[in-house]
């Protein structure tokens, strides 16, 4: 397998990638678990490791529609308005990129997204489902034009058929974005699957001069693997999150990958210090997140984590039956 890997780009798991860029989204992607009531302690604290550990882009949350979500039911990450990021990283004098997220439908994004010249954002990720792509693509035009990077993160890519992944990236081609993202939201892809996704994704990059993405989820404790895999492949943006920190079975962590990436700019003790300070309370103060059976099930079955995140919250150990009634829905 590495020989197949070196004849295609050169990489193996030794390799030195510079042209690989690190994101970490444990504030966006971890604010599903906690409503994004996150204390600007607690975020200007991971600004700052993530600075000194050498990261590329911090994700700080989505830029959702105030009409299509109640203000009063999120917390301010969930809406990530340019004031309150300038208030954690004020003109944000480092290497460090600033990063926010739009859904594709949910995003009053000709409104909430000023020019770039006016924003300490530097790149707006556009989250889609195959169906929205069209909206996905408008969206990434008028980030464009504003003056961002931009990327499109298809999402539930293991539900999609490959003909429908292949009339997606030849729209997205022709678009202006940045950055093509392979999404397994699902946490129901293997290696072998990964690597087959990740060639179609870099032929349509390459054939648009465009750069290709991967973000994990840990459901079958494959995050990581799956994200090695990505970055022997070729591709050169990598999600993780502090401590695995997201949505349901939470994503790759990212004091993994800066054990594993060999450039030398990256540090992992400054996240080291920031797990010990903050996220050690965040999980004793009661917040769940991380490899579980129910998210084991879903993960199995291609589902989406949403069933799994309830049966956390009820509190319910009846795993059988969990799988039983999943596998009815099936």
């Amino acid at each position: 397998m590495s020989e197949e890997f070196s004849r295609a780009n050169g990489r193996t798991l030794l390799s030195y990638t510079p042209d690989l860029r690190l994101f970490d989204a444990t504030i966006r992607d971890g604010g599903l678990m906690n409503d994004f009531y996150f204390e600007d302690d607690f975020v200007k604290a991971l600004y700052k490791a993530n600075v000194k550990a050498g990261v590329d882009y911090m994700e700080f949350g989505y830029r959702a529609s105030k009409d299509m979500f109640d203000p009063e039911k999120f917390g301010k990450w969930k809406f990530t308005s340019d004031e309150d990021i300038r208030a954690i990283v004020g003109d944000n004098d480092t290497d460090l990129k600033i990063s926010i997220m739009a859904d594709a439908g949910r995003t009053d994004y000709k409104d909430d997204i000023r020019k770039k010249d006016e924003s300490p954002v530097d790149i707006i990720r556009v989250a889609t489902y195959i169906h929205t792509i069209p909206t996905a693509i408008a969206m990434v035009e008028d980030a464009h034009e504003k003056g961002y990077e931009t990327s499109v993160n298809i999402m539930a890519i293991s539900k999609s058929s490959g003909v429908e992944i292949e009339s997606a990236l030849e729209l997205l081609g022709q678009s202006p974005v940045d950055i093509l993202y392979l999404v397994d939201s699902y946490g129901s892809l293997y290696p072998e699957q990964v690597r087959r996704l990740c060639d179609r994704f870099l032929e349509c990059a390459e054939k648009y001069g465009k750069k290709v993405g991967f973000h994990a989820h840990n459901n079958q404790q494959l995050a990581f693997a799956n994200t090695t895999e990505a970055i022997i492949k070729g591709v050169c943006y990598v999600d993780g999150t502090v401590s695995s920190l997201g949505r349901g079975a939470g994503n790759c962590p990212l004091e993994l990958l800066l054990g594993f990436l060999k450039n030398p700019k990256y540090r992992i003790d400054p996240i080291l210090s920031f797990i010990e300070k903050e996220m050690i309370p965040l999980k004793e103060s009661g917040l769940k997140w991380g490899y579980d059976i129910p998210y084991v099930l879903t993960g199995i079955l291609n589902q989406h984590p949403r069933t799994a995140i309830q049966f956390q919250k009820e509190d319910r150990k009846d795993y059988r039956q969990f799988y039983i009634d999943l596998m009815d829905n099936f």
